[in-house]
């Protein structure tokens, strides 16, 4: 696992997209995560904290397509919080989706410990870039890839509200290019905190006080150009900027 771990690490830092791992290498979902769990050591190795954790495949339509019935999720660490600005020719094929994000204020240590951990929710994007040529993945390689995180931002934080139904709007120079509902995300994001919540205690990780949850995309994501301006917003939450 840990030569898989370098091959995914090694393709992020020259910026060079590689074959999948599963056309040599066969691999099941429990060595994908441990795959993942070993790129997320190296970058902490490089001094990177783990700050949250991020959920895919959170749509209908998104597990029809893979062929699963479960969502799957990444680790986020403090390298990947984008502020303002974000240097699209450090990645390979960079994409970014609308999300809605949740701020835990207490720890989270089974399902039952999410509804009373929620200090904050707000509208925000989620930057992708598969490692992986031509970002074509199966099930197995996305989730060692550690679901293709690679940077996220967040508008201002709103005390817990209900954001089942959140309009949500993706624009790129001032043009809308994607538009949708958190309804998307598992009919409501809170499903899908509860989600991470349920596989964070399965892999015997807690999530902190202080982490970051992206409940995952509301709309399909969209190619991110060099020398553009992103925003996105949602409905009562404000919204998130970036340029690239």
């Amino acid at each position: 696992m840990n030569r898989l771990a370098q091959r995914l690490d090694e393709a992020a830092l020259s910026r060079t997209a590689i074959a999948k791992l599963t056309e040599e290498t066969a691999l099941d979902v429990p060595a994908a995560y441990q795959v993942q769990r070993e790129v997320i050591a190296r970058r902490e190795a490089r001094g990177e904290k783990l700050i949250g954790v991020k959920m895919g495949f959170t749509s209908r339509a998104k597990m029809i397509q893979m062929g699963v019935d479960d969502v799957i999720w990444g680790l986020l660490t403090d390298a990947m919080l984008i502020e303002s600005h974000l240097d699209t020719g450090t990645l390979i094929h960079p994409r970014v989706e609308p999300e809605i994000a949740f701020l835990l204020e207490r720890p989270v240590r089974s399902p039952a410990d999410v509804g009373a951990a929620v200090g904050g929710v707000a509208v925000g994007y989620e930057v992708l870039d598969s490692r992986f040529a031509d970002f074509s993945f199966t099930l197995e390689d996305v989730i060692a890839d550690n679901a293709s995180a690679s940077g996220f931002g967040l508008g201002p934080w709103h005390p817990p509200r209900a954001v089942a139904n959140v309009g949500l709007t993706l624009e790129i120079d001032g043009r809308t290019v994607a538009s949708g509902s958190s309804a998307a995300i598992l009919g409501d994001p809170m499903r899908s905190l509860h989600a991470a919540a349920r596989l964070a205690h399965a892999a015997g990780i807690e999530l902190e006080a202080g982490w970051i949850v992206l409940a995952g995309a509301a709309t399909a994501a969209v190619p991110l150009p060099p020398g553009a301006h992103v925003r996105v917003s949602g409905q009562g939450l404000g919204h998130a900027e970036v340029t690239t």
